[in-house]
């Protein structure tokens, strides 16, 4: 099993700044993808970011220019740098990690329990 922990997240007025960080622990072989959900009050969730061991980088359109995902492979770490916030970027955001176990190639999925991000306007 692994545990996600986040911080992070708080009250924020519309074009101020916030990060996020999720650490990751228990049994990990390798991880793969690591990255960034929210979900606003009745609303679907949605991607924020995502980015692969490797380093590549993938954002919603909402979001870019805006965000920032980064990851420290040392820590088992990522991290969302959230710039120039809007009311509409409040929503609850949720750490995303794929990893393995062990050598063998079997992907497991692994969510954080939820940061709440709210923008005031």
């Amino acid at each position: 099993q692994v545990q996600l922990v986040e911080s992070g997240g708080g009250l924020v007025q519309a074009g101020g700044s916030l990060s996020l960080s999720c650490a990751a622990s228990g049994t990990i072989f390798s991880i793969n993808d690591m990255g960034w959900y929210r979900q606003a009050p009745g609303k679907q969730r949605e991607l924020v970011a995502t980015i692969t061991s490797g380093g590549s980088t993938n954002y919603a359109d909402s979001v870019k220019g805006r965000f920032t995902i980064s990851r420290d492979n040392a820590k088992n770490t990522v991290y969302l740098q959230m710039n120039s916030l809007k009311p509409e970027d409040t929503a609850v955001y949720y750490c995303h990690v794929k990893s393995r176990r062990t050598w063998y190639p079997r992907d497991y999925v692994y969510w954080g329990q939820g940061t709440q991000v709210t923008v005031s306007s």
